[in-house]
């Protein structure tokens, strides 16, 4: 670089520097002086431009003191801490209301706070700085709840499932929604019966027995044949086997049904021939023709004729 052209930025670079530290020490600061524009006069000479502090308006005293006053005001709302009995409430720390009741007026640098009592309905369950009580909760039946107890002044509404249901969201102590218990299927037993905040489980019948859902415990197929009975139908996991009387053959059936009819004429018949052949006649007797003598000698002959029958059956041939 040449000797002059270095003599001349040295030179530039000083009078900048001296014209920095006269700005700084009139206030005006760094960035004041980099305001400051240099123009160049002749070789080597530089005249500083006019300053620009004259056209500069006059700082607003007032409206400072209260931009001021307003950001201390702010910091002391930020900072300011409220003991544990107390509430805060703009830039002051007021007494609490108990449990049971509500703020009515709060605290100012002239008086305490002012509480009134709560409404029926609703409630505060600690001390408060509350305007208004809380409103009791409803234990709404289509929710699946009831009342178990009551709501007062320092206490919500404490509520359950019903009969049949299991809570399924809580709030506190209190059940928020419940939900009907699962029924198990047919073919399934109650594995574990439902409680307030659990639901029914269920199992699978093993094989040979049943159970329609509503069984604590699956029940084994009817042995048909245990009775005597015959198997209509025939058992699964939800339903019992199906028995009944033992078929017949109805042609057979008939068959000794004939053969017992006959027997039984048959032998009535007989029965009776039987008898009719040992009772005694009731016929009238025969009026004979003749006299005396001649029924004699008929008589004779007749008991001639016998005796000599008996003597030829007697006679070998």
């Amino acid at each position: 670089m040449c000797p002059v052209t270095e003599n001349r930025t040295a030179s530039l670079k000083r009078t900048k520097s001296l014209q920095d530290l006269i700005n700084f020490d009139r206030g005006q600061g760094p960035a004041t002086a980099e305001r400051d524009r240099f123009r160049l006069l002749d070789q080597g000479n530089f005249e500083p431009a006019r300053s620009d502090v004259s056209k500069r308006k006059p700082v607003n005293v007032a409206a400072f003191l209260v931009i001021l006053i307003i950001l201390m005001k702010v910091s002391s709302v930020l900072s300011l801490t409220c003991h544990q009995a107390e509430y805060q409430i703009g830039n002051e720390c007021c007494p609490k209301c108990l449990a049971g009741s509500r703020v009515k007026m709060h605290c100012n640098e002239y008086r305490s706070t002012s509480c009134l009592p709560c409404m029926d309905g609703t409630f505060t369950d600690q001390p408060n700085g509350l305007e208004r009580c809380i409103p009791c909760t409803n234990c709404d039946s289509a929710l699946g709840l009831r009342v178990n107890k009551q709501c007062t002044t320092t206490s919500d509404t404490v509520c359950e499932p019903l009969e049949g249901f299991h809570c399924v969201s809580f709030v506190r102590l209190s059940c928020d929604i419940a939900q009907k218990h699962k029924r198990c299927k047919p073919g399934q037993y109650i594995s574990q019966k439902g409680t307030a905040s659990t639901d029914t489980e269920c199992s699978d019948c093993s094989s040979g027995t049943f159970s329609n859902g509503t069984f604590h415990s699956c029940q084994p197929h009817t042995q048909c044949h245990l009775f005597n009975l015959q198997l209509v139908t025939a058992g699964t996991s939800a339903a019992d086997a199906q028995c009944g009387e033992h078929s017949f053959n109805v042609g057979a059936a008939v068959g000794v049904a004939v053969c017992v009819l006959i027997v039984i004429t048959g032998g009535g018949g007989l029965l009776l021939w039987h008898l009719k052949k040992r009772a005694p006649s009731n016929r009238p007797p025969i009026k004979e023709q003749g006299t005396d003598g001649e029924r004699l000698a008929m008589a004779s002959s007749e008991g001639d004729k016998r005796a000599n029958a008996d003597h030829n059956e007697g006679i070998p041939l």
